[in-house]
């Protein structure tokens, strides 16, 4: 095709290898803004579940999800020797932990972990800091959520004492022999000496943007590349 003193001529083998490229990253594409849309109907569901009147733990529940960020109540008696730190925690710049206590449920066997609040590191470090757990029966609500899936593991050494490099439900349910709900309580109010915990539900819409984004460009620049290489200047 000659397009005054330009000619567009596309070899065989290099369209269809552009052709196949463009195919793949446009599917990729679709799949990833997919993926947002999906992420989006389950973040308006946990904002939405954020704003419903907290729910009563009654120790029946086997799944994490219909209880996701909703506000939850819990009453019953706390495990002081249950009580763990959970290390290479940053509050306002600076390094602590998260202080993690079952509370057995009243009325039940089941118990529910509770992130009541953030400690500094003391000169004591690695050893964790001394945390009062009070004693007799307690009552508190909080934000119910699991703990991350992807995480750091310094060594294969996990676990010292009851400092924790990170909090896997499944595995203090193996450590301590209790049977524990499938949910972390980040608690209202935080114990005396301890700062507050705050999560918002993210699900990583932004992500699936980002790469949707970056299919689409490559795509793009496929394209580009192609009509470019195959434009020839007549002689």
């Amino acid at each position: 095709m000659r397009i005054r003193a330009y000619s567009f001529t596309p070899r065989l083998v290099p369209t269809l290898a552009a052709a196949a490229m463009i195919a793949l990253t446009l599917a990729l594409g679709r799949w990833q803004t997919e993926r947002a849309q999906e992420k989006e109907a389950k973040q308006a569901l946990y904002e939405a579940r954020l704003r419903e009147p907290p729910v009563l733990l009654s120790g029946a529940n086997s799944s994490a999800e219909p209880l996701l960020y909703r506000r939850a109540r819990a009453s019953g008696r706390w495990i002081a020797e249950g009580q763990i730190f959970i290390d290479n925690q940053i509050h306002e710049g600076r390094a602590g932990f998260h202080v993690v206590t079952p509370l057995r449920l009243e009325g039940t066997p089941r118990v529910v972990l509770v992130n009541r609040g953030w400690i500094e590191r003391t000169r004591a470090y690695p050893q964790a800091p001394a945390v009062e757990v009070p004693a007799g029966n307690i009552a508190l609500t909080g934000l119910a959520t699991v703990p991350p899936t992807r995480v750091l593991e310094l060594s294969t050494d996990t676990v010292a004492g009851n400092v924790w490099q990170n909090l896997s439900i499944e595995r203090y349910q193996r450590q301590s022999g209790l049977s524990v709900l499938p949910i972390v309580i980040l608690a209202d109010i935080s114990a005396d000496g301890l700062a507050a915990i705050d999560e918002k539900p993210d699900t990583g819409i932004a992500k699936h943007r980002e790469y949707a984004l970056t299919w689409f460009s490559l795509a793009a620049t496929v394209m580009a590349l192609w009509v470019g290489l195959n434009v020839r200047k007549n002689r």
